[in-house]
C-alpha cells in the first residue's frame, strides 16, 4: 500500500497539472478545493476516474461527498481507509475461495 505522503504527492501533482495547468498557485493539504476554485463538479468526475484507475480502487456513489474528496487532507485519508479496506475485502475472499474449494 503506498505512503500516504506518496499519495498526497501524487495526487497534488494530478491537480496541479488538470486543473491549475502549472499556474504558479500553491494550495495547503487542507484547503476546500470546491472553495477555492480548484476544481469543479467536472473536476471532482476526473480526480475519480483518477483515483480508480492509479490505485486501483472503485469510489462509491455513496463516497462521492467533501468529506472524502475535497481537500488532498481528506483525499489522502479516503485512500487510506479505501485502500486498508480493500486489502481485508481481498484477504476475506481469498479466505472463503480457498475453504471452498
Amino acid at each position: 500500500m503506498p505512503g500516504s505522503s506518496n499519495v498526497a504527492q501524487e495526487v497534488r501533482q494530478f491537480i496541479i497539472s488538470n486543473f491549475l495547468y502549472g499556474q504558479e498557485r500553491s494550495f495547503a493539504d487542507d484547503d476546500s478545493f470546491m472553495a477555492e476554485g480548484i476544481v469543479d463538479s467536472t473536476g471532482v468526475l476526473q480526480l475519480v476516474e483518477f483515483l480508480e484507475e492509479t490505485y486501483g480502487i472503485t469510489v462509491g456513489d455513496e463516497e462521492l461527498i467533501p468529506e472524502n474528496l475535497d481537500s488532498l487532507k481528506n483525499v489522502s485519508a479516503y485512500l487510506a481507509w479505501k485502500l486498508s479496506t480493500g486489502a481485508a475485502v481481498d484477504m476475506l475472499q481469498e479466505s472463503t475461495a480457498g475453504g471452498n474449494a
